[in-house]
């Protein structure tokens, strides 16, 4: 019923109705209309209530439009011949149109061809032409009448339809744009939560097993162990930090590129896994016969360490097998180990798959076109991948 308006359109419409009613008031008054000081009444209360049609046009078509008929009505009870003050149904039509809510929108349609009849109606035989009867002689400028009446009201109407299916064709694709633009920035924050868990969770639970060790070689094994682990565990929070940080660089500033890992890096990471404590024996059979695109890298790099994270949390702490098989088109992952009973890994794609970690391997290998499974098996956790080499990038 009531739309929203700017204060700039209410002013606007406002001072438009303002001088649209001193015009056609002063027109009653001296444009020698009424013949009669009762018709002259009649003229000016006609031109008020149009006036105050056309003042809320935009505000409320459905008032707007109520008002233009209350004032067709009052027009035509003394038998006033047409006045100036009709132009503003013109405007009423062309609102209900552009403005209005689905039943003002096709009220209006309806008001355009019930005004022509009764336009034609009035004017062919209304109590100013002396109310003639229906005769063959008048039947032609009747319909006259109603085509011309007819042309000019949806005419009017029409050109509101034009506007309004162009507001909406422009409002949808602002929304298209707005959503087109959330789904690139949920993107990004996905990729770039994945990227913030490979790198923390990896870094601490290193940190947590080189704690651990410190703490029992103090305890027995003497200073030396407590001082290697302690070195162990400054070096990988360092290295986290520098990680981090350029993580929330990338957040700050778009042009700027985060941390990505190559095949180079994973010595360094078998490194940091044995030093906390964890047997890794490595098979890496074919190697790689030329060096692998960017996105083949990271996503290897990234499931092995996700996969070696997840060994250091859940597995018994014994020997875990990393086979790589860099085939022409393909590169296989597989990484074994014993799980502990005390903290069993839910399986990648059931129900109970909630970890970020199982979640984060699986859009890494998808990403980068593959597929990645990961389950217990006789109380081995086995994750296996398969990531194609030409379609990565």
């Amino acid at each position: 019923m009531i739309r929203s308006l700017t204060p700039t359109q209410l002013v606007v419409d406002m001072m438009l109705a303002a001088f649209f009613g001193v015009v056609v008031v002063s027109n009653e008054l001296f444009g020698g209309l009424g013949p009669t000081r009762q018709d002259t009444l009649w003229g000016i209360a006609v031109a008020l209530i149009m006036t105050g049609a056309l003042a809320v046009r935009r505000w409320s078509p459905a008032i707007s439009l109520a008002a233009a008929w209350c004032g067709a009505i009052v027009q035509m009870l003394p038998g006033l011949s047409p006045r100036l003050s009709d132009i503003a149904i013109f405007a009423v039509l062309y609102v209900t149109a552009a403005y209005g809510t689905r039943l003002v929108f096709w009220l209006g349609f309806a008001s355009s061809l019930v005004g022509a009849l009764v336009i034609t109606l009035y004017l062919t035989f209304g109590p100013f032409l002396g109310g003639g009867g229906i005769s063959w002689s008048s039947i032609p400028s009747a319909l006259a009448v109603l085509v011309a009446a007819g042309f000019a009201l949806l005419l009017s109407w029409t050109v509101g339809a034009l506007v309004r299916t162009a507001i909406r064709a422009r409002q949808n694709r602002a929304a298209q744009v707005r959503a087109e633009s959330e789904a690139i920035a949920e993107q990004e924050r996905v990729r770039i939560a994945r990227d913030m868990h490979d790198v923390v969770a990896h870094s601490l639970a290193v940190v947590i097993a080189q704690a651990d060790g410190a703490r029992y070689a103090i305890a027995g094994a003497g200073p030396d162990a407590a001082t290697t682990a302690l070195s162990t565990i400054s070096t990988t929070a360092r290295s986290a930090l520098a990680d981090v940080r350029l993580l929330l660089t990338r957040l700050r500033h778009s042009e700027e590129s985060g941390p990505q890992p190559t095949l180079a890096d994973l010595e360094g990471l078998y490194a940091d896994v044995r030093a906390a404590g964890l047997d890794v024996a490595v098979d890496v059979d074919p190697a790689p016969r030329t060096e692998p695109g960017a996105g083949v890298q990271l996503a290897v790099f990234r499931i092995l360490q996700e996969a070696l994270t997840n060994a250091l949390r859940h597995g018994d702490g014994s020997r875990v097998d990393v086979a790589l098989a860099w085939h022409a088109d393909r590169v296989d992952i597989e990484v074994r180990n014993r799980v502990d009973p005390a903290a069993r890994v839910p399986v990648a794609g059931s129900t109970a798959a909630h970890g970020h970690g199982l979640i984060g391997m699986t859009e890494r290998a998808q990403l980068a076109g593959g597929r990645l499974g990961a389950g217990e098996q006789n109380g081995v956790f086995v994750v296996r991948a398969s990531v194609p080499i030409e379609n990565a990038s």
